[in-house]
């Protein structure tokens, strides 16, 4: 899991899109998710000592998308500290998660020594993996809840995707709707283009797991229509096989939300906001 939403945002601005700012972006927003990493360890959202006890942090969206992975290859971009690809070393797959954040990729191995699983981790730039990865390719690439919005375009990682997985492998993604993007933080108007144009810049304080927590600092994102994911993955030669979308999210990280049968609706929204999607699309 690596949301990107419902913080304390302090401030708000808006700027064009400025590629050759890309390596500022990327080191402002590792600092922050950094600390975010010690807040989440210990928070309740992450529920870590379940989680050593045998619970699962996947949903059903995520488990209905991906199928048995038993003996499957599965490569876990922007994963965090792990447990979703721990999660997935439980149901019998071979996984490697991949983040940029140090301190998450250190939380991950540790929990990995301490649970006795077996998974590979590796610290980078989600848009650099082909450096790391030495043209290996899997069954499965995943990504989930909150990791596209970190990325200014989306080609490239389309193509990696497309590069990294083996001929009729399948690429799975579920991710945050762009309509959730286009509100302010309280859900009282429309704030925010549903295209990509322009970088969003928040200074942030605390975050979604626990908004008192000691966490300071810039980041950046951008909001990536539907259209844009689609194309990235249709330009880089991939298939649509499966195409959803969920009037509900399965964790309470926004403003504002109340229980829904289940997960969580935002209030005076119920119903009627598309709030998660899902994507398969296949390599032939």
């Amino acid at each position: 899991m690596f949301f990107c939403g419902s913080d304390l945002i302090l401030a708000k601005e808006k700027h064009p899109i400025l590629p050759f700012m890309e390596s500022n972006y990327f080191e402002a927003n590792r600092q922050l998710w950094d600390q975010k990493t010690d807040a989440h360890v210990i928070s309740e959202f992450y529920a870590v000592d379940a989680f050593k006890q045998g619970a699962s942090s996947l949903n059903s969206i995520e488990l209905d998308l991906l199928g048995d992975v038993r003996g499957k290859s599965i490569l876990h971009l922007q994963c965090h500290f792990g447990q979703d690809t721990l999660s997935l070393a439980r149901l019998g797959a071979r996984v490697t998660g991949v983040d940029f954040s140090e301190k998450a990729i250190g939380k991950a191995r540790e929990l990995t020594e301490e649970l006795g699983l077996e998974a590979k981790f590796i610290c980078c730039n989600v848009l650099d993996i082909d450096q790391h990865l030495n043209g290996e390719q899997f069954d499965f690439v995943f990504t989930s809840y909150g990791t596209i919005g970190w990325l200014p375009e989306l080609t490239r990682w389309g193509q990696l995707i497309a590069q990294h997985l083996k001929p009729g492998g399948v690429f799975c993604l579920v991710e945050f709707h762009p309509v959730v993007w286009m509100f302010d933080d309280d859900f009282e108007g429309i704030a925010y283009s549903y295209f990509n144009r322009e970088t969003i810049e928040e200074d942030v304080e605390g975050t979604y797991a626990n908004r008192n927590a000691p966490v300071y600092g810039k980041s950046f994102s951008w909001n990536h229509p539907l259209s844009e994911v689609f194309q990235a993955l249709l330009g880089a030669g991939l298939q649509l096989a499966q195409f959803q979308e969920f009037d509900y999210s399965p964790y309470p990280c926004f403003q504002h939300v109340v229980p829904a049968e289940k997960g969580f609706h935002i209030k005076g929204y119920e119903g009627k906001l598309p709030m998660v999607y899902a994507v398969a699309a296949l390599l032939k």
